[in-house]
């Protein structure tokens, strides 16, 4: 199981309703993990599945809404989402979103079939079982950002984070 793998999530507005869509995975692009999804990674499962979870932080006793729309294009696994804003967790998570201080977007999966670049030394997803995806604090690229609804996140802040974060894990 890998909950590690972060990816792009470019909301490009969060509704008073508490949706959002946007990217929970871009194809071709090198996580912090040395993981790259490769496109149709997600074809079986989002077949298969129709329930797939919208998790705080990757904590199974903290949902916090459900995913509306989940289908892979040329850029990689789009999705479109909703908070519960019924629930106090709902509510404190839309905050959280729209004050940027959550700007990021996590895959919880299981590799079914994969592959080792060794020359760009990088593990290639190709079939992928996803299980849930999750609202988090710091996203393993860069780029990979909520855009709130008033302002853009204040990206070199988050570069210099993300940086700190590879630091202490090497």
């Amino acid at each position: 199981m890998n909950t590690g793998a972060l990816f792009e999530f470019d909301t490009k507005s969060l509704s008073e309703d508490g949706t959002f869509s946007g990217y929970a995975s871009r194809f071709g692009v090198t996580d912090l993990g040395r993981d790259v999804v490769m496109p149709g990674a997600f074809t079986k499962t989002l077949q298969q599945s129709s329930k797939l979870k919208m998790l705080l932080q990757h904590e199974p006793g903290k949902p916090v809404g459900v995913w509306k729309s989940l289908v892979e294009d040329n850029i990689g696994l789009k999705v479109t989402g909703q908070l519960v804003l019924d629930t106090s967790l709902g509510r404190d998570t839309y905050a959280l979103l729209k004050a940027g201080a959550l700007d990021g977007l996590s895959i919880g999966y299981v590799s079914k079939k994969d592959s080792f670049d060794r020359a760009k030394n990088v593990r290639r997803l190709e079939e992928i079982d996803l299980f849930e995806i999750s609202i988090v604090t710091f996203p393993m690229l860069p780029s990979a950002t909520v855009e709130r609804v008033k302002a853009r996140s204040d990206f070199s802040r988050l570069v210099e984070a993300i940086n700190a974060a590879r630091a202490a894990i090497h």
